[in-house]
């Protein structure tokens, strides 16, 4: 086999991702629910945010309370948890929902005897919702950045799954959307890095890299590079 491997994205590869703006209606839903000024609490939501994608925050909950606090309000327990739930719905919405294609992609992968695996970066409650996704049972390993204290800026994060999947980069397939250079930092460890690059998916994202390698368009045209 030329490869052994193949390492997904989630959100944006193997599900579809939620456009930035969505991710900002729902903070300006979250503000109302807390009675925060709203525009000053969707700007703190994207600055801070990084800490949900590393564990500095261990749920949604811990993160608004610290916005409140920092904002100097102190909102009722109640209140933060109806808020906490919102950013959870964009999550089952979009990233919970497999792309056409994906679980059969998957499942050929895994029935041809090729190792799985998914880097994701992500809050606390994509691990918490994962076991229920479908994809769950043809991810032979899963890496979540909340998890393991660093997002896809960091190489390492990459090669924490190659360990755990006991597979050399050479011979490894890594697919994604392009964010936080994550198409790049794979490529330099030695993987084979894909961009899945659908134009009416792309949007405003302010963390999304500029990638000049190989692209698809959808999940299925994997198989032919396996050959």
């Amino acid at each position: 086999m030329k490869y052994q491997a193949v390492i997904f994205d989630l959100g944006g590869t193997l599900s579809r991702s939620a456009a930035w703006s969505e991710y900002a209606n729902a903070a300006r839903k979250m503000a109302a629910v807390c009675l925060a000024p709203v525009e000053k609490f969707v700007e703190l939501w994207f600055a801070r945010s990084a800490g949900l994608g590393t564990g500095i925050y261990h749920s949604y909950g811990d993160y608004i309370r610290y916005l409140c606090e920092e904002m100097g309000l102190k909102v009722p327990e109640k209140l933060i948890n109806i808020a906490a739930a919102i950013p959870v719905t964009v999550t089952q919405e979009y990233v919970a929902r497999p792309r056409e294609g994906a679980i059969e992609v998957l499942s050929y992968l895994k029935s041809s005897g090729y190792k799985t695996g998914l880097i994701s970066d992500c809050a606390p409650d994509v691990p918490e919702l994962w076991e229920n996704m479908p994809f769950s049972p043809f991810i032979d390993v899963a890496v979540f950045s909340c998890a393991v204290g660093m997002n896809k800026a960091d190489p390492r994060i990459f090669q924490i799954a190659l360990e755990k999947l006991a597979v050399k980069p050479e011979y490894c397939i890594y697919v994604a959307d392009g964010m936080r250079n994550e198409l790049a930092n794979a490529k330099k460890l030695g993987m084979h890095s894909i961009q899945i690059f659908i134009p009416d998916e792309i949007n405003d994202s302010p963390i999304r890299e500029e990638w000049h390698g190989p692209k698809i368009s959808s999940l299925q045209e994997i198989l032919d590079l396996l050959e």
